[in-house]
């Protein structure tokens, strides 16, 4: 075999190890807590489906596929819970090195465009990258939502943390941050959200 789809399958076999990495997120209907795999694969088919909400023209496919690789990272940094102040503060450091690490797995060229793509998400500052956050920002919402705001009162979440989280949506889409608005709101009159 030669060295380069020895590489290509290597990563391929690291990558599988995201559907170990479990977030607080449950599936909808009360289900056991998500994986990165799931979650990632949930985010792009969504971003497909909801392409037309994106408040700029995006290539819809870069999108996708930051979806599907902005969790890998996690392989090592494991997953920081959005509403972990203390986590948040060294989750940079973690994914950074993490992304150094398992993208180098690849051939040089594939690991450079990856990273690139990976840190263009992490930026924030693309039309591309402010949609797919939205996408990371809505899957959980609508699976809290769907039950019942479960992981937000096992949390203790309040309704400004939501919405300081969710007001990022609104850069990448002010239809779906409309949603977003209905569903916390929906969800503080139920007194799921302090």
């Amino acid at each position: 075999m030669d060295k380069r789809i020895e590489k290509q399958l290597a990563f391929s076999l690291e990558i599988d190890k995201v559907k170990n990495i479990f977030r607080q997120t449950h599936l909808s209907g009360y289900g056991r807590n998500e994986n990165d795999a799931e979650h990632s694969w949930h985010m792009a088919i969504m971003a497909y489906l909801l392409r037309e909400y994106s408040n700029e023209d995006i290539d819809i496919a870069k999108v996708m596929l930051m979806c599907l690789i902005h969790d890998i990272v996690e392989i090592d940094a494991g997953d920081t819970y959005a509403y972990d102040a203390e986590a948040l503060q060294s989750q940079k450091a973690r994914e950074d090195a993490a992304k150094q690490r398992i993208f180098a797995i690849l051939p040089e060229e594939q690991a450079q465009e990856l990273i690139a793509l990976f840190d263009e998400f992490e930026e924030y500052e693309t039309a591309e990258s402010k949609f797919a956050h939205a996408m990371d920002n809505i899957q959980p919402l609508i699976l809290n939502n769907s039950n019942n705001g479960g992981d937000w009162r096992e949390h203790d979440v309040t309704v400004e943390q939501i919405y300081k989280r969710q007001s990022k949506t609104k850069l990448g889409s002010e239809k779906l941050f409309e949603i977003t608005d209905c569903i916390i709101q929906e969800n503080v009159k139920k007194g799921n959200l302090k």
